[in-house]
């Protein structure tokens, strides 16, 4: 179905948020608990998938995919049903950058990390895209199933920091595999070795790292969330052993 056609606004810098202007009639799907506040008129459902498959086989399809990802079954629909515009705001649970990608511009199709999606026009299908290798599911940091956005309108995602968009043209571009937020349709995923074993072992940029090629867009974050909870953690052991020390 041809998705809604929507308004939005980015809000804030350090920890952004999506404002989506609904007009009368206009519907936004997204994750479970991603809501900030809405504004008179704004009526909300859960329901079982995106809603863009009809039929009982079609929903119970869309829960099936959702299941894999690991994802809530469930999806929330919010509509505007007043006879003005409505406004209602999505935000990420960790800081970072909403980044409105129009699926229209980019071939109707968007492959994301699974935790990566925030909200999409209604009329998005929102399903799964298996690593065409095994070695890319099982090392590639984001796991063998990737979410897979299609559609004609907008969707938005989420990511850590600073995202920095590159647009390959029949080139290969190599990253940190927890670095990827997203790629286009005509990219191909696939995971490779970081270099010699000294570079492994000792350069501290892991084993293995994502390679991307073909012609289209990506979207690189700049600080995973898998990397700020790893500096936490280890600031927080540190801390607890230097008051267990200074107890003594």
């Amino acid at each position: 179905m041809p998705s809604h056609q929507l308004e939005y606004e980015i809000l804030g810098a350090s920890a952004q948020s999506v404002e989506i202007i609904l007009d009368p009639g206009e519907t936004v799907i997204a994750e479970a608990g991603a809501m900030n506040y809405m504004t008179e008129g704004v009526r909300f459902e859960t329901r079982m998938g995106d809603g863009s498959s009809s039929g009982l086989l079609g929903k119970l399809w869309s829960v099936g995919k959702r299941m894999l990802t690991g994802e809530s079954l469930f999806m929330t629909h919010f509509s505007n049903a007043g006879k003005s515009q409505a406004r209602v705001a999505f935000a990420a649970p960790y800081p970072g950058t909403v980044v409105p990608i129009d699926l229209a511009t980019i071939g109707g199709r968007l492959i994301c990390q699974k935790d990566a999606f925030l909200c999409a026009a209604h009329g998005t299908s929102i399903g799964i895209s298996f690593a065409k290798r095994l070695g890319a599911g099982f090392f590639g940091g984001e796991g063998f199933i990737l979410q897979k956005l299609e559609g004609d309108g907008l969707a938005f995602v989420h990511a850590g920091g600073t995202v920095i968009r590159k647009e390959l043209n029949n080139e290969t571009l190599r990253l940190d595999t927890g670095c990827l937020v997203a790629f286009s349709g005509g990219i191909d995923y696939d995971i490779a070795l970081a270099g010699g074993l000294k570079s492994m072992l000792f350069g501290g940029e892991g084993i293995l790292l994502t390679t991307l090629k073909g012609t289209g867009t990506v979207w690189i974050q700049s600080l995973p969330f898998s990397r700020l909870a790893e500096r936490v953690y280890a600031a927080t052991v540190q801390a607890r052993e230097e008051v267990r020390a200074g107890g003594k």
